[in-house]
């Protein structure tokens, strides 16, 4: 569908943009280069009386993206965990963007409801409400299970959406294409890559079965986590464009004085979502990466609710080694330390000098120590350092950079919660524990392990496999062979008697 007739969406965002003073803020952020301002106020500013108005009394950014639709509401959202591309302060606008619309009509939702769960409405729910809530992409009401009678929340998707979101990216890619033409420069920051993450984030919201996996996951990986609930997933009640979960019932996350007065621990709530992001992060490389007030709940014993998982963040055992140590280094103030894990990553080019780097990670963690509790950010350090890296030549991993921002979104959390956090304090013993259980001689035990069961479950394959490669080997060889070649074939040699003896330890063990 990509093609010229994008033109006229491209006019009409455009158009939106200037109309709602948005353009320069967006261009600024972007660091558009002349060339592509040209095209842009070309395309917005004759144009400028077809756009959308919006809300006046919104911020310019948020009024036009949520003038535009739920595709560009949800694309603001998604860019808002992308700092790197837009920046720190357009982040921390679209952070707040208003996620809420008019809901559409009881009578559409159950009548979809019937249909994705192919039996009447009555069969499954003895009661359902009015929407308690609308965002763009769907919308939730409360219900009551006919077989168990629990309180459920139904969400259900927005008609038409998937068609309505399909055009708006399509859209997007044209855009990107469009702006990697005119701007070489830009490439750097990768357009096409930041909406084929986008396109795959709304594909998994666009189908609730995707999310009631990532919340049944969820779930089982903090089930551990003591004070910390994710409500059930209704798998048998929930299909793709119905999802039904357990009813969170609490006090709203952000509503602190009613917390106060409902007699909870700020303080010891604000420490707990911190530590429970960090041991999830760290310990199952799969968090939620949409982790802020709205998601989240304190029930009536204390409990952290957590719900929406359209969002969610997945890091790879070695990054974890690789951030705990990061962190832990600037914890302790062993600025060589941080500098040799970037650079034994791969994280920093190897023909960088090691000293200098250490020096500017220095000039990084010295005056954000200085500071007292209150002002203490590890937002704030891992901004510094993102643009530390950058200058000595880190390219930009997603993963560090979703990891990052849903840092910085808890922290703020925490700090709303309780303002006089001490971030480093609170994570120090989580991040402290995970490198004593997965970084030095216990770690390389268990790496061992690992290893030995690789080759355990290729056991019974190890003589065919060890006669092939002797084959290979010594056909065509002769005892006039090259040295060389022997000397490879004593190491084969040697290699498969090792993996023989690991496996037999493995069996006998």
């Amino acid at each position: 569908m990509r093609g010229p007739h994008n033109i006229w969406r491209l006019i009409r965002t455009g158009a939106t943009l200037e109309r709602t003073g948005a353009m320069p803020i967006v261009l600024d952020a972007f660091r558009a280069p002349p060339s592509l301002r040209f095209v842009a106020r070309v395309l917005g500013k004759p144009f400028q009386f077809l756009g959308a108005k919006g809300d006046p009394s919104m911020p310019p950014a948020t009024r036009a993206l949520t003038a535009l639709g739920p595709a560009y509401i949800k694309f603001g959202q998604v860019l808002s965990t992308r700092p790197d591309v837009v920046g720190d302060e357009l982040a921390v606008q679209l952070r707040v963007l208003q996620d809420k619309l008019p809901p559409f009509p009881t009578d559409v939702a159950k009548a979809m409801i019937e249909n994705e769960l192919e039996q009447p409405l009555d069969a499954v729910f003895s009661e359902f409400s009015e929407p308690v809530a609308a965002a763009s992409i769907a919308q939730v009401h409360k219900a009551q299970l006919v077989e168990t009678g629990e309180a459920v929340a139904v969400k259900v998707l927005r008609p038409k959406i998937e068609k309505a979101f399909r055009k708006d990216i399509d859209a997007f890619y044209f855009a990107a294409s469009i702006i990697e033409l005119l701007s070489p420069a830009s490439r750097r920051l990768r357009p096409t890559d930041v909406i084929k993450h986008f396109d795959g984030v709304v594909r998994g919201e666009l189908d609730l079965r995707l999310e009631a996996a990532a919340a049944g996951e969820y779930a089982a990986t903090a089930a551990e986590d003591a004070g910390f609930l994710v409500p059930k997933t209704y798998f048998f009640q929930s299909e793709r464009r119905v999802m039904t979960m357990g009813w969170a019932e609490g006090i709203p996350y952000g509503n602190t004085d009613e917390i106060a007065a409902a007699g909870h621990d700020r303080k010891a709530l604000a420490e707990r979502v911190l530590q429970v992001f960090l041991r999830q992060a760290l310990n199952d490389g799969y968090f939620h990466a949409d982790m802020h007030q709205g998601n989240l709940k304190v029930s009536a014993n204390g409990d952290i609710i957590a719900y929406d998982f359209g969002i969610m963040g997945r890091i790879d055992e070695y990054t974890r080694r690789v951030y705990a140590e990061i962190l832990i280094g600037f914890i302790r103030k062993d600025y060589r330390r941080v500098a040799e894990v970037h650079f034994e990553a791969g994280y920093v080019p190897a023909d960088r000098d090691i000293d200098a780097f250490a020096q500017a990670l220095r000039a990084v963690g010295e005056p954000i120590f200085g500071m007292d509790a209150t002002q203490i950010s590890m937002g704030r350090l891992l901004n510094y350092l993102f643009e530390v890296t950058e200058r000595f030549g880190m390219e930009t991993r997603t993963e560090l950079i979703l990891l990052q921002r849903t840092m910085v979104v808890v922290e703020g959390v925490a700090r709303t919660m309780y303002p006089q956090t001490n971030i480093w304090e609170v994570a120090r013993p989580v991040v402290e524990d995970y490198i004593k259980q997965n970084v030095g001689p216990r770690a390389l035990v268990n790496d061992l392990i690992a290893t030995g069961r690789v080759l355990a479950r290729f056991g019974p394959k190890l003589p065919q496999l060890t006669e092939k490669a002797l084959r290979q080997q010594l056909v065509g060889e002769t005892a006039h062979s090259p040295p060389r070649k022997r000397t490879r074939l004593k190491y084969f040699l040697l290699g498969v008697a090792l993996s023989s003896i690991v496996f037999a330890g493995i069996l006998l063990s």
